[in-house]
């Protein structure tokens, strides 16, 4: 197993990606904090690790706080003894739209979650890190954080700072034997895919002309990004950091 024995923070694993991250993390051998705004779902995901037989707990937190990020840490140390992974998975979305359509309040909503959250994330957990001896920050980013649009610039902002947060906090805290990285995915059919298609007639069209532009035919699913995640804060990368991981069918090709 790639996590045995390790402790892990996932923000946002009330549903979507985090579930499926907190589910593959622990049948991959990690005692998992699932951390998420959202009660219901955070328990859900917590009851449905113990159900296969893995261990959790649920914080319940605003990742966009510096305490609720220092809840998650504090919980991994006091219920497993320690932290090994932080992934700031927690995010945010806007509908599609110019930037005259789109009012200031909403961007830094987007900016305090998709990147202020973050930066706090791996700001709380760098001193459970460093007790351990090392470990891995998993950052989720977006495709639009490396390719531009028209229509999206208070998203791609937030997303564009995630990926120099990789590269910036890679190169800080490497000589302390912590990995950094993000991963970077196509849109993915989520809680937050009809916040993204509110701007569309229709959904499912939207969809289809999405996955079109994927050279692999599709739209990215919640265990993709999870495997992809996986990998980062696994040994299988304990040579990989800063890199900024395109989770994509081939669309930033």
């Amino acid at each position: 197993m790639r996590l045995a024995d390790r402790v892990a923070v996932i923000t946002g694993a009330g549903s979507g990606m985090g579930r499926a991250g907190a589910e593959l993390f622990a049948a991959e051998g990690a005692a998992v904090v699932v951390v998420d705004r959202d009660a219901a779902g955070a328990q859900a995901t917590t009851a449905a690790v113990e159900a296969a037989g893995g261990r959790a707990v649920t914080v319940v937190a605003d990742i966009a706080e510096a305490d609720g990020n220092e809840a998650a840490v504090a919980a991994a140390t006091a219920q497993f003894g320690g932290l090994d992974v932080f992934w700031a998975n927690a995010g945010v979305a806007a509908p599609f739209r110019p930037v005259s359509d789109i009012e200031p309040g909403e961007f830094d909503r987007l900016m305090a979650v998709n990147a202020r959250g973050p930066w706090l994330g791996a700001r709380a957990a760098l001193p459970a890190l460093r007790r351990r001896g090392g470990g891995a920050v998993v950052i989720t980013a977006s495709l639009s954080g490396l390719k531009g649009r028209a229509d999206a610039s208070a998203y791609q902002a937030s997303k564009g700072a995630t990926v120099m947060l990789t590269r910036s906090l890679a190169r800080e805290f490497g000589p302390l034997g912590i990995r950094v990285n993000s991963v970077c995915p196509v849109a993915s059919v989520t809680a937050m895919w009809p916040t993204l298609m509110a701007g569309y007639a229709d959904p499912d069209d939207a969809a289809v002309d999405f996955a079109r532009a994927v050279p692999l035919g599709r739209l990215a699913t919640p265990e993709d990004v999870a495997r992809a995640a996986l990998f980062l804060a696994s040994d299988d990368a304990a040579f990989v950091t800063g890199v900024n991981l395109p989770v994509d069918g081939g669309a930033s090709a």
